[in-house]
């Protein structure tokens, strides 16, 4: 089994520098294209492998990039960002990206930035990566004195300038039109859209944000091609995909494996089963602000389209596990309240509907609540749904709320009957 991604990449030893990246065939992706590929024909490839973006909406990259207008000459000043804003609640895999191979993104930047003809790049990272902007900072200055990143690359007279900027610690920020305002250097709020950044982004010039996972791909689809980059999936999803599990199982962690693996594969052999003693109730397959998905959809295929098709979506593709002794309501109550303090407050769905559903909840597991307050939380659904707020943030948030309703009811109403938790261990 092919792991591309990760085959370098050895947890508990340091990130590779240059050296140590050019002797694994760091950087040949680059030369390849600089030796003769246009940026057509690099975004061709790219569209032609079928990578969709890893960073939870799945839209075929290569496409995404055509969307950029592109001129003879170059034309005016376009921006290529990685969005390292990793703030998903359960989702920890471009850390390891970016930890342990951090040329592999600085070279799938740059090829992505020649395929539009940018000549700025940002890395937005989330604040807390710490150890990531460190060996950034120093692969980013080792790429300048290799002649990968500057002036004149591989004396082709292309000319590409990176930038590590590292967030302030919003989740906001991790959606693309609030990313912008971010780096922008304004308050994290999503932009209205038409336009969409790939016409009027960053200082209203071309703009193009891709998930660090999924620039990771793009040297080796510019290796291999774009059939060999099909042939590594088990579905019509091009690639690999770095899946994660956590929750109450033996091993939690994150694995680079075919896309389209089934979510038992991932539960039962590589995160190895649940830990004594606890069964599985629920999964929400693609971090917090997916739907649960239940024991039934166990031998669902992990791709973008099988998921969508249960009811759910992939999203990040990091799974949390739900035990069954685990209080469905104060699990979904942990989440709105991790939700309600990251909405911006731009819209007023989001800003006031998110405390409410909050509020509610906690009433449900003090035991206070009421069957109208199940009502309420069902109309919220509805109200903070797609179409009705700026951006996703609130539409996620009511994913896992929306589902947890549907497949745990009688969890919900128990705690309405019994005027307390039915889970006797403390909850916070």
């Amino acid at each position: 089994m092919e792991r591309p991604l990760t085959k370098n990449i050895h947890p508990g030893r340091p990130p590779l520098n240059l050296k140590d990246y050019e002797m694994t065939g760091g950087y040949s992706a680059l030369r390849k294209i600089m030796a003769g590929m246009s940026p057509k024909d690099v975004q061709q490839a790219v569209q032609d492998s079928n990578l969709k973006g890893r960073g939870g909406a799945g839209f075929n990259t290569g496409m995404k990039w055509s969307f950029v207008p592109m001129d003879e000459k170059g034309g005016p000043t376009k921006y290529l960002i990685a969005n390292a804003d990793e703030m998903e609640p359960g989702t920890f895999k471009d850390r390891l990206l970016l930890e342990g191979n951090p040329h592999q993104l600085i070279e799938g930047m740059i090829i992505a930035a020649y395929a539009i003809q940018a000549n700025i790049s940002y890395i937005f990272l989330r604040w807390a990566y710490k150890a990531a902007a460190k060996c950034l900072e120093e692969s980013i200055h080792e790429a300048y004195h290799a002649g990968y990143l500057g002036e004149n690359i591989l004396g082709t007279g292309y000319r590409l300038e990176m930038y590590l900027h590292t967030g302030a610690g919003r989740y906001m920020c991790g959606e693309e039109t609030a990313l912008l305002n971010a780096l922008e250097g304004k308050r994290a709020m999503p932009r209205a859209k038409p336009p969409f950044p790939q016409v009027s982004g960053l200082f209203g010039k071309p703009t193009i944000v891709n998930n660090v996972e999924t620039l990771c791909c793009i040297p080796h689809i510019i290796n291999n091609g774009a059939e060999w980059f099909k042939s590594l999936s088990y579905s019509e999803d091009g690639g690999t995909k770095l899946y994660g599990v956590s929750g109450k199982v033996n091993k939690p962690g994150a694995w680079e494996l075919p896309m389209g693996v089934t979510m038992r594969e991932l539960i039962e052999e590589y995160a190895g089963g649940m830990k004594n003693g606890y069964q599985l109730k629920g999964v929400l397959p693609g971090g917090a602000s997916t739907d649960f998905l239940t024991v039934q959809h166990l031998d669902l295929k992990m791709d973008f389209k099988s998921v969508a098709a249960a009811g759910s979506r992939l999203g990040t593709g990091t799974m949390i596990v739900m035990d069954d002794a685990t209080c469905p309501v104060g699990f979904v109550h942990n989440l709105q309240h991790f939700f309600a303090q990251e909405s911006c407050g731009w819209c007023t769905p989001c800003r006031e509907g998110l405390p409410w559903v909050e509020k509610l909840l906690l009433s449900l597991e003090k035991g206070t609540g009421t069957e109208e307050d199940i009502d309420l939380l069902q109309q919220h659904t509805q109200w903070l749904g797609p179409g009705n707020t700026f951006c996703a943030l609130a539409p996620g948030a009511m994913e896992p709320l929306q589902s947890a309703l549907k497949y745990f009811r009688d969890d919900f109403d128990r705690h309405v009957k019994e005027k307390k938790c039915p889970y006797h261990h403390n909850h916070h």
